[in-house]
């Protein structure tokens, strides 16, 4: 083999393969804790594998999801935390997934960056892991792209991509009738939509991420980062239950866009604003940027991450049920005749 005039390398252009193998080997441990059953192979094959009837399905349906976790990844590399984002992307796919009535099987994630840095990447894949353990779902594969010229100094990005299964026959929205009660699962902060108008309203206070948070301890970067919360295992203990006729992930959108998409035409909702009690990081949002509530409904999930849909026959069962999974339920209203979702009270923040 003739060697080059120049001798140039790969290396040389930007690109370090062997980074990109220490960093594999220095993940595989976070993923294989991540094992479930189904799981096939380790990572570093071509494909990943997994196996529906060694996951205990019989007549599965495929889901899939795949979604990123906005401009809340700015804050985590601006502030150097990055030890939580991960979860915020695995949350992100999940939590829509369960919404069809799905269990989360597997994960795949993509890491795009200019120049690879071996820690910070893997305090973000070590938190997509996490995120995974704790939805019981198995990180078994992803790529981590190194492309120079693409990213600056320091920068990456994130997608995520989820596939779950359900028994045919079995997936939501399902009879969505008049006089569902609407069950809302506490969020646990901004988690993932809205930073950009989150940004806009610290400029506007002239704060830093630096500076300490006006509605938590710490400081306002590391309050802004607190995870998006993962309601995997607990609405699937409530589909299993029974009673259950749709779920809503509270996303870009807010409360108001989010909830007509599960209700049939002919039907939407009410909501009781006075029903719940918000984290003080809306309160905050609200009055530091003057944001008007119709604006907070639209953009911000607003202390509500996921609504259940349910019997009114079971909303009493389904409301033990899941307060003893860990979740802190309010009653916010039910389904009635009409579109969209009308609002009565006042918000608590």
């Amino acid at each position: 083999m003739t060697e080059g005039k120049n001798g140039l390398t790969y290396a040389d252009a930007g690109v370090d393969i062997d980074a990109g193998n220490a960093l594999v080997e220095r993940i595989k441990p976070a993923a294989k804790s991540t094992e479930r059953s189904g799981t096939m192979a380790g990572l570093g094959g071509f494909g990943a594998l997994f196996d529906l009837k060694a996951a205990g399905f019989r007549d599965p349906i495929l889901v899939g999801a795949t979604d990123g976790v906005g401009t809340k990844l700015r804050l985590a590399i601006d502030t150097g935390k990055l030890d939580t984002v991960g979860i915020d992307l695995v949350a992100m796919c999940v939590n829509d997934l369960v919404c069809q009535g799905a269990e989360p099987l597997f994960f795949l994630d993509y890491f795009a960056t200019g120049k690879l840095e071996t820690e910070a990447a893997a305090q973000v894949i070590e938190g997509i892991a996490a995120g995974c353990k704790a939805s019981g779902c198995a990180l078994i594969g992803g790529e981590t792209a190194e492309m120079p010229g693409m990213y600056g100094a320091g920068d990456f990005d994130l997608a995520g991509f989820a596939v779950g299964a359900m028994e045919r026959g079995t997936h939501l929205p399902a009879n969505v009738a008049k006089g569902d009660v609407l069950l809302g699962l506490s969020s646990d902060g901004v988690h993932s939509n809205g930073f950009s108008l989150v940004r806009r309203v610290a400029d506007h206070a002239g704060l830093t991420w630096a500076d300490a948070a006006p509605f938590a301890e710490g400081t306002l970067g590391a309050a802004l980062l607190t995870p998006t919360r993962l309601y995997v295992l607990p609405l699937l203990a409530a589909v299993r239950a029974g009673g259950v006729h749709a779920l809503a992930h509270i996303t870009g959108g807010g409360l108001t866009e989010n909830l007509p998409r599960v209700l049939p035409n002919g039907l939407g909702a009410t909501i009781d604003l006075s029903s719940w009690h918000p984290a003080p990081v809306f309160g905050w949002l609200a009055q530091a940027g003057g944001v008007a509530t119709a604006e907070m409904l639209k953009t911000f999930n607003c202390g509500i991450g996921m609504v259940m849909v349910c019997n009114p026959d079971h909303a009493d069962t389904l409301e033990t049920l899941l307060t003893e999974q860990g979740e802190t339920v309010s009653r916010l209203g039910t389904v009635t005749e009409g579109t969209g979702v009308s609002y009565t009270g006042t918000p608590n923040w």
